[in-house]
């Protein structure tokens, strides 16, 4: 999981750098060298050098659509059981008692689609993937193919024991931008739903007795889900909130449970 974590802050970095080259590439329709030591005037949407040669950029509030193959919205933070309106387990769910430290929540978005209306106000669909990894507490293996969620004590120590999902999961954001200030910064206001469709469950286990373990199944975990998020930043940073309104399992003793994450946004645009 570390791996995975630095390959997608890598990878957002550097296509965060990418991003902005090509966007300053496109919002030139002309270019043309301007001459070292010459004297420099800019308008709103033009650019002029001494010697009279003229750069045209794109109309900032001119509308249209946008969008392609993005890495961008990297969401890492923890995730957090709601069961019942209440952060306390209840009985029924003290098996899935878990290092709140220790269980996080991954997420990015690799495609996207909409309309800018101007320069503060677009309306976009993304798809992506997101990852919700508990880390339990307790010495249990969780059974594959049961009814229900189902466990078993163990008799051995686990030194890592833990219980993820991983959802592909479709955004609509409406987001929000101020102008841009006298350093050129604009703060970022991103609101939305999202739905999400379940890819598998995954069991990971490291124990002296038997080493790293990893099983796969649904685990019961919900095939549908729906949410909502809420992100606020500045210049490539922001902070977010996940909140998903139906039950996190598709099992009737977890009825009520939940799930929510917050964090670090890295990329937004």
């Amino acid at each position: 999981m570390k791996h995975l974590i630095l390959t997608a802050v890598l990878v957002s970095g550097l296509t965060f750098l990418a991003g902005s080259s090509a966007s300053a590439q496109q919002d030139s329709v002309k270019t043309k060298k301007i001459t070292y030591g010459k004297s420099i005037s800019i308008g709103p949407f033009v650019v002029k050098s001494g010697n009279g040669d003229t750069i045209q950029r794109r109309d900032p509030n001119k509308a249209r659509f946008v969008g392609g193959l993005t890495f961008t919205r990297l969401d890492i933070g923890f995730s957090k059981l709601i069961d019942n309106g209440s952060f306390s387990l209840s009985p029924a769910n003290k098996f899935l008692d878990y290092n709140a430290w220790k269980t996080s929540h991954l997420s990015f978005d690799v495609l996207q689609m909409g309309y800018r209306f101007n320069s503060n106000f677009k309306i976009y669909v993304a798809g992506g993937f997101d990852w919700t990894l508990i880390r339990l507490k307790e010495n249990i293996t969780m059974q594959k193919n049961t009814a229900d969620l189902t466990y078993i004590n163990e008799p051995i120590i686990f030194s890592k024991n833990r219980f993820s999902s991983s959802y592909l999961h479709i955004p609509l954001n409406f987001e929000l931008r101020t102008k841009e200030n006298n350093k050129g910064r604009r703060w970022y206001f991103v609101v939305g739903p999202e739905v999400g469709f379940l890819l598998n469950g995954k069991v990971k286990q490291i124990s002296d007795e038997r080493g790293k373990e990893k099983f796969k199944d649904d685990y019961n975990f919900a095939p549908f889900r729906y949410g909502g998020t809420v992100r606020v930043g500045t210049n490539g940073l922001a902070l977010f909130a996940k909140y998903y309104a139906n039950d996190m399992f598709d099992s009737t003793p977890q009825k009520g449970l939940k799930n929510m994450a917050f964090g670090l946004t890295f990329g937004i645009n």
